[in-house]
C-alpha cells in the first residue's frame, strides 16, 4: 500500500469465537442489513468502535457472545465510505474496510460493554435503518 491511512493497531468486533492466526474474510451478511452480503471486511483503530460492532453483531441472537479482536490487514484497505465524510467529516471513527482478509492477533478483553438500555437504543436504531432501506455502500 503506497499511502498508509493509519498505523493501527486495528480492531474488529464480531460474534465469532476465533483464535490468533485465524482469518476474517468478506462475504458474510451485514450486521445492519442482514439481507446484504458484504463485499468487504470492516475494522477500526478504536477498540470502543469494535466493541460496539461486536455488541450489534451478537444482539440478533442471545446465544452468541460479542468478541473484540486485535487484527492486522493482510492487504490494502480504504476509509469506510459508510461513515467517512458521509456521516463524519474526515475519518474521526478511524473506520476502514478491505476486500482482503484480516488476521487475528489476539482477543481484547478490556472494552466497554453496552448497558441493556443502550443496547435497546441500538436495536431501535437498526430497526429504523432497516425500515428506511438506508443505503450501505458495499
Amino acid at each position: 500500500m503506497s499511502d498508509v491511512l493509519d498505523e493501527g493497531p486495528f480492531f474488529h468486533g464480531t460474534r465469532a469465537a476465533l483464535q490468533a492466526g485465524d482469518l476474517l474474510t468478506a462475504g458474510f451478511r451485514s450486521n445492519y442489513r442482514p439481507e446484504i452480503v458484504m463485499n468487504h471486511i470492516y475494522f477500526t483503530a478504536l477498540p470502543d468502535g469494535a466493541g460496539l460492532a461486536a455488541e450489534i453483531a451478537a444482539m440478533h441472537d442471545d446465544s452468541w457472545q460479542p468478541h473484540v479482536y486485535e487484527v492486522e490487514p493482510t492487504g490494502e484497505f480504504e476509509n469506510d465510505p459508510n461513515v467517512t465524510d458521509r456521516k463524519f467529516p474526515g475519518n474521526p471513527t478511524r473506520s476502514y474496510r478491505s476486500t482482503e482478509p484480516l488476521r487475528i492477533v489476539r482477543e481484547v478483553d478490556d472494552w466497554p460493554r453496552l448497558t441493556p438500555e443502550a443496547l435497546q437504543v441500538w436495536r431501535e436504531r437498526l430497526a429504523a435503518l432497516h425500515e428506511s432501506n438506508a443505503e450501505i455502500i458495499n
